[in-house]
């Protein structure tokens, strides 16, 4: 099943006295580009949490950040004063009024602004770390699904371009007697205007010499053998991004000799058709993993 590398994940769960939050944000890219944004206590596990996501997906840029809240009464509790520090501050104001006999009051705001006067108790981060792993592995399958969901969709969008593509190189197919037999008439009509009586064996190696300048026969047998590709590629179960946008190439190639060697209206707009289509396969190639 084919993935894209658009997609949008979050999940939250609790664990002990903290809720954690993740959010991953995941878009196109040549090759896998991973972004964590996290609490500092959990700076230390960056490679591991990055394993994790080298496991689950092979391309694509993936912006993840760890939200972790604690609870109310845990907030409450986390800020404390340094109580000894308090005191030893107030006895220094006090020596300061009795050494310059001015006046040497702190507010509280003061006091509670001094370096070292309120203390953070930090959450231990053992106490979270394998549920911010074990969460992460949900948002990923999450995030997973929702590319295989969007994935299904560009399936169908691809292969109806593809269909199309076939539709018209047998139509191109069906016309090249016409277009040989509209050369030939050609020529013989420009010999009359001429009155010019042209001998028919050089004659026939002209038409035969034109006939093989315009020869597609090569391009249209290419662009169908790529269709068969691109269709094997898509029931492929690993990432094919980058063979697609190969094959994408190669089809536009085809198209562009076709539209330069056409000496047909027809053909020419034909030619026009194919190139919008692969470009429409082309730019949602770009977002398939």
């Amino acid at each position: 099943m084919i993935k894209s590398m658009t997609a949008f994940s979050r999940q939250d769960d609790k664990a002990g006295d903290v809720t954690l939050s993740w959010e991953i944000r995941s878009v196109n890219h040549r090759h896998l580009d991973i972004v964590l944004h996290l609490p500092e206590a959990l700076n230390a596990h960056e490679n591991a949490l990055k394993e994790i996501i080298r496991k689950k997906l092979g391309r694509g840029r993936l912006d993840l950040k760890l939200t972790v809240q604690q609870s109310e009464s845990q907030t409450v509790e986390k800020i404390q004063l340094n109580e000894l520090k308090v005191k030893a501050l107030l006895s220094a104001c006090s020596q300061l009024k009795l050494i310059t006999h001015k006046s040497a009051n702190l507010s509280a705001m003061e006091i509670l602004q001094w370096p070292g006067v309120m203390e953070e108790t930090q959450h231990p981060q053992d106490g979270y770390t394998d549920a911010a792993k074990s969460l992460l592995e949900k948002a990923l399958e999450n995030l997973i699904n929702m590319r295989e969901t969007e994935g299904t969709r560009l399936l169908e969008m691809i292969e109806s371009r593809c269909d199309s593509i076939v539709t018209i190189v047998k139509s191109i197919k069906a016309r090249r007697a016409e277009v040989i037999k509209a050369l030939r008439e050609k020529v013989l009509n420009k010999l009359a205007e001429l009155d010019i009586n042209a001998d028919k064996n050089r004659l026939e190696q002209e038409l035969v010499y034109q006939a093989q300048r315009l020869d597609v026969d090569e391009e249209l047998d290419r662009l169908g053998a790529h269709i068969e590709e691109i269709r094997a590629a898509l029931k492929r179960d690993e990432p094919i991004g980058r063979r697609l946008d190969f094959l994408m190439q190669e089809l536009n190639r085809e198209a562009n000799t076709l539209a330069s060697k056409s000496n047909d209206a027809e053909t020419t707009k034909s030619a026009v058709e194919l190139k919008v289509l692969i470009e429409q396969m082309r730019e949602q190639c770009l977002n398939i993993e």
